[in-house]
């Protein structure tokens, strides 16, 4: 069903409150392991998590670090277009383009953003998988920019798992989430193909190492 118009904006208008009210019955651990909690933003990061623990994210962005601001990239499909108004709801800016597949517009306004000396969040397994598998996109934008990637994942005590390509994860209401920002990752400059996928495995790995739920 297609779904635009004044009913698309009602429905994420409605889905925006609800995720808030959701929010807040939740119980939320932080393990900060890049110590980025509550100190001024001196250093920009590109923040990289899964797809499927999206839903959540922007509460967590904005009730624990709300001194930092930046960009998150959003595919181009009509999906998109619903999830960059919500997105927006939560006083972050947009690019459009499929994370596994950066084209060069996105990949200048994505280096515009960490230039500005502000954050980007990239889910490098998305739009469309498969799950847990890297994209080559964030390596580039990476690799030009010198940008460090803080790897993030969040763990449920409670939750239900939708039937989609990456069984996208909803806490159950007064579930515990457990936050977990990873260090800070370097993502080494590469001459070769077998160095660039090298690259990609160990950036993967460094994500996945924070994984339990899959």
């Amino acid at each position: 069903m297609k779904i635009e118009g004044r009913f698309a904006r009602w429905l994420i208008a409605f889905g925006f409150h609800l995720l808030r009210v959701w929010g807040r019955t939740l119980r939320y651990e932080i393990d900060d392991r890049a110590g980025l909690l509550g100190k001024p933003a001196t250093e920009n990061y590109i923040a990289a998590l899964w797809h499927n623990r999206l839903l959540i994210f922007p509460l967590i962005l904005r009730g624990f670090f709300p001194h930092r601001h930046g960009a998150a990239l959003i595919s181009a499909s009509r999906d998109g277009d619903l999830l960059t108004d919500a997105v927006h709801r939560f006083g972050f800016d947009v690019v459009r383009g499929s994370s596994s597949r950066l084209g060069a517009s996105a990949i200048r306004r994505l280096s515009e953003v960490l230039a500005a000396g502000r954050d980007v969040v990239i889910t490098p397994d998305g739009p469309r998988g498969p799950a847990y598998k890297l994209g080559a996109g964030i390596i580039f934008l990476a690799q030009k920019t010198g940008a460090n990637v803080i790897p993030v994942n969040m763990e449920y005590s409670s939750c239900w798992r939708i039937r989609s390509w990456d069984r996208f994860i909803v806490p159950r209401p007064f579930a515990k989430v457990r936050v977990i920002i990873g260090s800070p990752h370097r993502v080494r400059s590469t001459s070769t193909p077998e160095e660039f996928e090298a690259e990609r495995l160990r950036l993967q790995q460094a994500m996945m190492a924070l994984v339990e739920m899959r």
